[in-house]
């Protein structure tokens, strides 16, 4: 597997901005351009990371092409749409978005988010944004979130079925699922129970971690890898049976210092079990 990360930089172009991935150890990353105003400077950062073996796994979609209003839908499926043809450029490990919501806030819970209805709008949109581009060297992703599907392997594989298209493929994010006391304490099953039933179709990972509070009714809080409960020997061992390219990207961190601090944690683990990163 190749674990990646972000670098922060008061001076960004494809030379400092490999390099700067390079000295952190990462073998992976996010796109470094919005691909709007900045696309002329994609075949540059495609050399420097080619230079360095860097992989440009991962295009972001974020957007909610599930929105109620329909402006804001056919919008952000437009989006989706133009992401995925630049996810298909680099030939990046995917294109990722979440399903989106029924409600006013795009990433947010919705009494309707669970419906029949809205499985089968996200399966329409879906198909929609993937007929679009008709992908061969990426996919289409949706990150999983604890209040819209996909929830859990099981409605993530019923989405794979219903959409029906090779352009579609499975991002993995097991804290977004670690809902309730019983999987906190028992993720590893969570996690060995979705590698052996997604495994092949899984492109990329996120990698963060999940701490419960003891304040009632329930509290649980994302942290930095390594102040959490998640089983990273189990993630890393399930990870290290797919494509060696496969991605671990570390995520939602504010400092060069803190995404550091996760890839020491993560080294340390994967040394431990004998895991090239």
């Amino acid at each position: 597997m190749r674990l990646g990360g972000q670098v922060f930089l008061e001076d960004k172009n494809p030379e400092s901005w490999s390099k700067a991935l390079l000295q952190a150890g990462f073998r992976a990353t996010t796109c470094p351009i919005n691909g709007d105003d900045d696309i002329a400077e994609l075949d540059d950062y495609l050399r420097a990371a080619d230079k360095h073996d860097i992989l440009i796994s991962e295009v972001g979609a974020w957007s909610n092409p599930i929105s109620r209003d329909e402006t804001t839908r056919r919008n952000a499926i437009a989006y989706c749409i133009r992401r995925l043809e630049l996810a298909e450029r680099i030939g990046a490990q995917c294109c990722v978005n979440i399903a989106g919501s029924r409600g006013e806030q795009w990433d947010g819970p919705d009494p309707d988010n669970f419906s029949e209805e809205t499985f089968e709008l996200i399966v329409e949109t879906t198909r929609e944004i993937i007929d679009a581009v008709q992908p061969e060297r990426t996919v289409f992703a949706l990150e999983m979130m604890p209040w819209v599907f996909p929830d859990s392997a099981d409605s993530y594989l019923s989405l794979i079925k219903s959409i029906d298209r090779k352009g579609f493929g499975v991002h993995f994010d097991p804290v977004n699922i670690v809902v309730s006391p019983r999987t906190y304490y028992r993720n590893g099953d969570m996690i060995r129970d979705f590698f052996a039933k997604l495994g092949p179709h899984i492109r990329n990972c996120h990698a963060k971690d999940i701490l419960l509070r003891s304040r009632l009714t329930v509290h649980l809080d994302e942290v930095i890898p390594g102040q959490g409960m998640l089983d990273y020997r189990i993630f890393l061992t399930e990870l290290n049976k797919l494509h060696p390219d496969t991605t671990l990207i570390i995520e939602h961190l504010s400092t060069n210092e803190e995404y550091q601090q996760a890839a020491d944690y993560i080294r340390m683990t994967a040394s431990e079990l004998g895991i090239s990163l």
